[in-house]
């Protein structure tokens, strides 16, 4: 009777010790009528926590309770998508109360979405939407399987007589395949263009950039010999290089030079996203011995763009990038807009892009 009487206590005792170290239940990020957002982070230990986002011009402390609940409240900011994180005694970390998370291989952040008043072009909206799938192929090129995501827009059918376009559409340095949709919302963006005509329907193509330990130039040969060649076998698409375009963000904005630049024969449109060009491979395609055939080129090429932020920390490298390509008789059209290497921009490009290709 004694041993049953003492486990029960203990058991008893273990309860309410767990309950007082279970933590509070947190609702973050909340986002206001009036467009201010609360943040929320739990920790009784931590003896200083940062909210940094790319909202804010520099991180702000947050402020702890009696219970353990650091929290702020920010703004208004202006509606638009943004990835967020807080600094925990100087280790970064993702909100873990938000399902929303940044898909990057090296940062740890959130995302919250101020939708404002007004559906912007990335927000999700009452029309026909279209599908994202992810699919495996088999890489020869990198002797692996690996994974892309393919939207097909309202409306397709794999087995109807139409054929699409296809656009192309890489990730920045260090982000995934799943970056375009998780953070870029590009299928919402095609969905809401579509919808308005003012975009036709196109496949999107997302493959993951990042080949390591492979080297990183192995990308171009796995695009060309294995991904192409993987959506021409498998979905309904035209082939000749007026229905085929290829896009990029940051370092992707890079491979899309070094993809499309040098195969135009392939591609008639290109637009490159704030390109990071300090790599080996562009060295190579496009160093001072780059003597390339303008003419040729121009008239393989329907549309020839680059896009990038005046913040941006690539901005100078940009229109240096920008200026040689004009200086070798390339035609092309340089998208300069406020704001800096931001997905904010990255979506508005995209958008600007959908409208122009294939048309």
């Amino acid at each position: 009777m004694k041993r049953s009487l003492y486990i029960a206590c203990a058991l008893l005792l273990a309860g309410i010790s767990g309950m007082a170290q279970r933590p509070p239940s947190i609702s973050s990020p909340d986002v206001h009528a009036d467009n201010t957002v609360t943040f929320k982070y739990f920790s009784r230990n931590a003896q200083k926590v940062t909210l940094t986002g790319e909202f804010l011009q520099a991180g702000l402390p947050m402020t702890k309770d009696t219970a353990g609940v650091w929290s702020i409240t920010v703004g208004p900011i202006k509606p638009d998508i943004y990835p967020y994180a807080f600094v925990v005694d100087s280790v970064q970390t993702a909100d873990p109360n938000n399902k929303y998370i940044f898909a990057n291989e090296r940062f740890k952040r959130s995302i919250v979405n101020i939708p404002g008043s007004t559906p912007l072009v990335h927000s999700l909206q009452a029309v026909p939407h279209g599908k994202v799938t992810y699919r495996y192929y088999k890489s020869g090129t990198l002797g692996t399987t690996r994974q892309m995501l393919v939207y097909t827009p309202p409306g397709f059918n794999p087995n109807g007589a139409k054929k699409y376009p296809v656009l192309y559409l890489i990730h920045g340095g260090s982000d995934t395949e799943e970056t375009w949709t998780k953070v870029g919302n590009a299928n919402f963006i095609a969905d809401n263009l579509i919808a308005q005509g003012k975009a036709l329907p196109m496949i999107i193509v997302m493959p993951y950039g990042n080949v390591r330990p492979a080297p990183m130039p192995d990308f171009t040969k796995d695009v060309l010999n294995d991904v192409i060649p993987f959506i021409e076998a498998n979905y309904p698409v035209l082939t000749d290089s007026r229905n085929r375009g290829i896009a990029g963000f940051s370092v992707g904005g890079g491979q899309t030079l070094n993809i499309g630049l040098t195969n135009t024969a392939k591609f008639a449109y290109v637009a490159s996203y704030a390109p990071f060009t300090q790599t080996e491979e562009f060295g190579r395609n496009f160093g001072a011995s780059y003597a390339p055939n303008a003419d040729q080129i121009n008239k393989q090429l329907k549309l020839f763009t680059i896009h990038v932020g005046t913040d941006d920390f690539l901005y100078e490298s940009v229109k240096n990038n920008i200026a040689m390509f004009t200086g070798k008789g390339i035609k092309l059209r340089s998208d300069i807009v406020s704001g800096g290497h931001t997905w904010m921009n990255c979506k508005l490009f995209l958008a600007t892009t959908l409208q122009e290709f294939f048309k």
